[in-house]
């Protein structure tokens, strides 16, 4: 077990509070929860990252984990090193934005793509960036921009930003509504969408909507509000999508080229303040999701488990959840949910990313500002 400190990076006014925060995070280092089909441990890996969105692994076992100010960093969990990665774009960290998700291209041995996805200033507005580079050593080279959600608009929330390559090689990636909800039934904008490129950032001729006069041909699926998970079954190859609701409505959804997923028309969410919103599904014209949570746990982070380290697992799917402050498994019979269980309670963490890893382990990523990426292992 490795842990990469930041402790002589920080003024002397820090020590105190940041003594008691690595006394928390040593009581969770080791501490054994049982769940209903799995004892398991926490092992915590790296400390002290700043809101840290995503990680991807890399084929030689390490690991990139972005932070929402603008970092993109390359862990080994060999050794404990930490490096950051150069050339990595300009970002606009303000409230909900920032550097976001990150993936590697399906034949990355081959050509060393990697992309990200991150908020951005433009036109005096923010909106939802994609863009690609090659990792080189410690720097992200012949870096571009392959997407700019339009319009840019002045609220920095509901950026979306999960980025899934699918079997046949697209790439697929939301864009939420911006706080703008009702763009999210105007094709013409991209807000509120899941949008489908080619790896290079070109519009596969066969999108739903690109001989729609006015629509956005990018556009895959719409009527989302704000998705921040996103993952393929790892039988069917599906892609499978969660999305935060107001209070409460939050979704899974499996999107389909062309359909409506209803929001704000249909939901089962309300106002913040108390009204109703819409009519709950079913409603004729939407697609209704396949699971919501009512009260919202506010999903962010979505990882089928598909290892070999925890067999009663194997299949499950896993959500991170920020109100809740958990991590949520939950059992499915087809495209449905049968069982749902809350684990890592006790610890409190907002969590933002959960990623099944190439070792049969489950990599957790809580959101702090002194965050840590910790992964579970068997304890049966």
């Amino acid at each position: 077990m490795f842990r990469n400190s930041l402790r002589r990076f920080l003024p002397h006014a820090l020590v105190v509070p940041l003594a008691l925060w690595q006394t928390a995070c040593a009581a969770a280092d080791g501490q054994t929860f049982q769940s209903a089909h799995h004892q398991y441990r926490v092992e915590v890996l790296f400390e002290g990252l700043e809101h840290p969105w995503a990680l991807a692994f890399l084929p030689d076992g390490r690991m990139l984990v972005t932070e929402r100010p603008g970092r993109l960093n390359l862990l080994d969990p060999r050794d404990g090193s930490r490096r950051r990665i150069a050339g990595v774009p300009e970002v606009a960290a303000v409230s909900q934005g920032g550097l976001l998700d990150v993936a590697l291209h399906p034949k990355f041995q081959e050509n060393n793509w990697v992309y990200l996805s991150y908020s951005a200033r433009r036109d005096r507005g923010l909106a939802t960036h994609v863009g690609r580079g090659r990792l080189v050593g410690d720097r992200l080279e012949d870096f571009r921009v392959l997407f700019r959600a339009e319009p840019a608009l002045s609220r920095g929330q509901h950026f979306g930003s999960r980025l899934v390559f699918d079997r046949q090689g697209w790439l697929f990636f939301t864009v939420g509504d911006h706080g703008e909800r009702d763009s999210a039934q105007d094709r013409g904008t991209h807000m509120g969408t899941v949008i489908r490129l080619t790896d290079d950032g070109r519009v596969p001729p066969d999108n739903p909507f690109v001989k729609e006069p006015g629509a956005r041909p990018e556009i895959y699926s719409y009527g989302h509000r704000n998705p921040q998970g996103m993952t393929l079954h790892p039988r069917t190859g599906a892609l499978w999508l969660h999305e935060h609701g107001p209070r409460g409505g939050d979704e899974i959804n499996l999107p389909k080229p062309g359909l409506n997923y209803g929001w704000p028309k249909v939901t089962f969410g309300r106002e913040y303040f108390g009204p109703t919103i819409g009519p709950e599904p079913p409603q004729p014209g939407f697609e209704s999701p396949i699971h919501h949570w009512t009260p919202s746990i506010a999903p962010s982070g979505m990882a089928f488990y598909d290892g070999d380290k925890f067999p009663r697992w194997r299949g499950d799917l896993f959500v991170g959840a920020l109100t809740h402050r958990h991590l949520q498994r939950l059992r499915l019979d087809g495209e449905k949910v049968v069982e749902q269980e809350p684990l890592l309670s006790d610890l409190k963490w907002r969590i933002r990313d959960v990623r099944s890893g190439p070792d049969g382990y489950l990599y957790v990523l809580p959101d702090d500002g002194d965050a840590k990426l910790i992964r579970l292992v068997p304890a049966d």
